[in-house]
């Protein structure tokens, strides 16, 4: 990885390019982000710096974290994300990392926490078909089918069933960056991302471009 930034989810809408088709478009605020600590391979066996995002009142901090802070000699960051680097050498402590880091038409990957949807049934957590929705089957349509099988007379283990949907950490790839907005700080991803509005998303070049 040669780059990121912290960011936090605006929402959607869309533009239109230079022959007028619509581009859905995800609007992020990233950065600035101050560089909070530097990790070499010589101290600590990997290249990485640990970005912080959106200041934060003192009061709210810990003294063990607010000791880092002051180390740094940066104020109080809300957010903190490491990111490993093929080469820190040209970044340093207490420097500022803005979204013209990127530019608009390179592949860009996003991290984020989806929304939670708490506990949902098999066929919106899995996508599974419904049962039929004629006379003879139900009462309840809304639910999976058979389970397992005669022999052995139980349920197999990862059988998609009913459960916990969603507040998990997903990446999306090869997100293209459309647009870019030094002067407000903001980025505009073409599709969708991770995350609910004002989500915080972890942006760094794609992996697999």
């Amino acid at each position: 990885m040669k780059k990121g930034i912290i960011g936090k989810k605006i929402g959607m809408t869309q533009i239109f390019d230079e022959v007028g088709n619509v581009i859905p478009v995800t609007i992020i605020e990233a950065g600035p982000c101050c560089v909070t600590q530097k990790k070499t391979k010589e101290t600590d066996g990997y290249d990485a710096v640990q970005l912080g995002f959106m200041d934060l009142k003192e009061k709210h901090t810990n003294k063990p974290m607010s000791g880092h802070f002051a180390k740094a000699g940066v104020s109080a960051k809300k957010h903190l994300k490491e990111f490993r680097l093929d080469d820190c050498s040209a970044v340093n402590v207490g420097d500022v990392i803005t979204v013209d880091t990127f530019a608009a038409g390179e592949k860009v990957d996003i991290t984020g926490i989806t929304k939670g949807r708490g506990y949902t049934g098999a066929i919106k957590r899995w996508n599974l078909a419904k049962l039929r929705m004629t006379h003879g089957v139900g009462p309840v349509h809304r639910q999976s089918g058979s389970m397992g099988v005669i022999d052995p007379a139980r349920i197999f283990k990862n059988k998609k069933m009913a459960g916990q949907y969603g507040n998990e950490q997903v990446t999306v790839l090869n997100l293209k960056v459309v647009k870019i907005d030094t002067e407000k700080n903001l980025i505009a991803i073409k599709g969708a991302v991770p995350g609910a509005k004002d989500g915080i998303v972890f942006i760094r070049d794609s992996v697999k471009a």
